[in-house]
C-alpha cells in the first residue's frame, strides 16, 4: 500500500505503509542509531514524536520482547529506508512489521531517510503527517501540521501506580517522568530498593517513604510544561535528600532552581553522542534522546555549575549542584552505549547515598 508523509514546510515524500495504515500527525524527528531499533520503539520520552531511523536497514535482528524498555512501544510513528522482513537473530520472536501492527504504530519505508533528515537539520525538527490517502490535500493538511504540539505527554507515559523492586541494600524513589526500565533496573543490579512512583506524586509522600536516595527519571515533552511536577521537585531539592536525575529529570531539576531550558533545532537522538567530563577532561560515548536543553549561561553558580558538555556542539549535558548531594546528566548511563562508558554515574549515586549514612 503506498504512504505519503508529508512535512509542513510542504515537502512530500511517497513511500509504502508499514504497520498500522491509520493516519498520524506528530512531530518528526531522527536517531543516528545503528542498532537498538526496539529500544528506541520502547522508550516513552518519543511520545508524542515519529521516529525517522538514519541507519537504512531496519529490522534484521527481529523482535526480541526482552530487550523492550517499556511495556509498549511510544513513538507515533516510525520512518525507515528499507525494514528486513526476514530477520536472522537466534533470540528473534517477531519481526518488525508484526510488532507495529501489534501496536497500531503507523508508518512508512521505502523514502530516502538521508534527504529527509539533511531537511530536518538545515530547517530544524518539523511536524509532518503519514498518511495512505492519495487524495490529500495539502492545503487542509498543512494548517493541521503546524499547529500540532505534543501537549503535556509525561501524564501519558508514566506509571498509574507506585511499585517497589526489592533490594537488600539503599531504598531508592525513583519518579517515573516516562522512565526507561534499565534505569531502576541498574539501581536494582547493584542491590538497591527501588520503590517506582507516578510523575504526579507529591513530594511528601515521596519523603514518608524515608528514601537514601532519589532517581528523576527520563521522559518526554517540553520540560517548561510540567509546571507541577518542578513544583515538587523544589521541594526534593530542598530535604537535603541525595538525587542523581537523567535527561527530563536533569532539565526540570534546573527549572526548579531557577535555570533556563530552551528548544535545540533538531536535537540528540542515538547512541554515539561524545560528551566530556568537566572534572577530569575524559570523554564517553553516551546514548541521547532530547530535544531541549539547559541554558548553561545563564545558570547561577551558587546554585550549579557544569558537569558535563556535548563535545560535538558544546551543550550543557549534566550539572553538579552546589552545596548539595545532586548531580543531574542530559544523556542515558544506562543504556550501555560504550558500552559501559558511563554506568559509573550509577556506583557514584550510591556512594553518595552512603556518605553520611
Amino acid at each position: 500500500m503506498k504512504a505519503f508523509l508529508i512535512l509542513e514546510d510542504g515537502t512530500v515524500f511517497k513511500g509504502r505503509s508499514i504497520g498500522s495504515s491509520r493516519e498520524v500527525i506528530s512531530e518528526i524527528v531522527f536517531n543516528t542509531s545503528m542498532t537498538g531499533y526496539l529500544e528506541v520503539l520502547t522508550d516513552p520520552s518519543y511520545a508524542g514524536q515519529a521516529v525517522v531511523m538514519t541507519y537504512p536497514l531496519i529490522g534484521n535482528y527481529g523482535i526480541c520482547y526482552e530487550d523492550m524498555e517499556s511495556d509498549r512501544p511510544w513513538p507515533d510513528a516510525f520512518i525507515v529506508r528499507e525494514l528486513s522482513r526476514q530477520p536472522s537473530n537466534f533470540r528473534s520472536e517477531d519481526t518488525i512489521q508484526n510488532f507495529l501492527l501489534k501496536y497500531d504504530i503507523p508508518g512508512i519505508a521505502g523514502i530516502d531517510t538521508r534527504a529527509l533528515t539533511k531537511i530536518l537539520r538545515e530547517k530544524g525538527t518539523m511536524n509532518g503527517c503519514i498518511t495512505t490517502d492519495e487524495n490529500y490535500s495539502l492545503t487542509e493538511l498543512l494548517p493541521c501540521l503546524r499547529s500540532y504540539t505534543t501537549g503535556k505527554v509525561v501524564e501519558k507515559v508514566t506509571c498509574k501506580a507506585p511499585y517497589v523492586l526489592p533490594g537488600a541494600g539503599k531504598k531508592v524513589a525513583l519518579l517515573d517522568l516516562g522512565a526507561k526500565r534499565n534505569i531502576a533496573r541498574s539501581l536494582n543490579q547493584r542491590g538497591c530498593q527501588v520503590t517506582v512512583y507516578p510523575a504526579g506524586t507529591s513530594a511528601e509522600e515521596i519523603l514518608l517513604g524515608r528514601p537514601d536516595g532519589i532517581m528523576l527519571s527520563n521522559g518526554p515533552g517540553d520540560p517548561k510544561e510540567c509546571t507541577d511536577i518542578i513544583r515538587e521537585i523544589g521541594k526534593l531539592y530542598d530535604s537535603d535528600v541525595p538525587i542523581f536525575a537523567i535527561c527530563l529529570g536533569h532539565q526540570l531539576m534546573a527549572l526548579a532552581k531557577g535555570a533556563d531550558t530552551y528548544k535545540m533545532k533538531y536535537g540528540h537522538r542515538g547512541g554515539n553522542h561524545p560528551v566530556r567530563d568537566l572534572s577530569t577532561g575524559r570523554v564517553y560515548i553516551s546514548s541521547q534522546n532530547h530535544g531541549y536543553v539547559v541554558d548553561a549561561e545563564r545558570l547561577d553558580p551558587s546554585v550549579a555549575v557544569p558537569a558535563f558538555e556535548n563535545v560535538n556542539d558544546g551543550t550543557n549535558e549534566g550539572l553538579s549542584y552546589t552545596g548539595k548531594k545532586i548531580f543531574t546528566v542530559q544523556f542515558h548511563p544506562e543504556a550501555c552505549p560504550g558500552p559501559q562508558d558511563s554506568g559509573y554515574l550509577f556506583d557514584r549515586f550510591i556512594k553518595m547515598m552512603e556518605v553520611d549514612q
